[in-house]
């Protein structure tokens, strides 16, 4: 009988990772909308990702609107919230270079906001932390941090920070 170990062309081989090897580019998505939270979450990822040579990456999700009776008129009404929300992400991409030195992704989807996220994170394994800063207003931190909080954390196969949302900008800068 043969000696399995003996038969293996990697037994005895030197198993060390490669020291030249880089490891994984951290990719922190942060979600673009209308929040005055957004500043605080993109500051955030953009800091962290400076100090650990990762990037950024921005997600745009255009939902479905309420009306959507006449499709000429939806159509219309699809491409001025694209034209929209690349203009937006044109603004942010700046200040995360001005920031960073890097360009960050950019990513816009249709659909709804939380499926979106968790579709984008599943088709790009390169995402690797979820960034949201919270709300302060009394109805709550907002509708993404409460879902991933619960029900959507289970869904999750990246970390999530969440940036308190009455966190000044000096404090978030020592912090990061």
């Amino acid at each position: 009988m043969s000696d399995p170990i003996a038969t293996d062309p990697n037994a005895g081989a030197d198993v060390t990772p490669d020291a030249t090897a880089k490891p994984p580019v951290r990719i922190f998505l942060v979600v673009v909308d209308e929040s005055p939270e957004l500043q605080l979450a993109l500051r955030y990822a953009c800091l962290r990702a400076r100090k650990s040579g990762g990037k950024v990456a921005l997600l745009y999700v255009i939902e479905p609107g309420e009306v959507q009776q006449w499709l000429a008129l939806e159509n219309l009404m699809r491409e001025e919230q694209r034209a929209e929300a690349e203009q937006k992400l044109q603004k942010l991409a700046r200040d995360v270079n001005r920031l960073t030195g890097t360009l960050p992704a950019l990513y816009v989807r249709e659909g709804n906001r939380r499926d979106e996220v968790l579709a984008l994170i599943d088709e790009e394994p390169s995402i690797s932390i979820l960034v949201l800063a919270a709300g302060v207003d009394p109805e709550g931190p907002g509708p993404l941090i409460s879902y991933f909080t619960n029900r959507g954390l289970a869904k999750m196969r990246i970390p999530l920070t969440i940036v308190p949302g009455g966190i000044g900008i000096d404090a978030l800068d020592a912090i990061t």
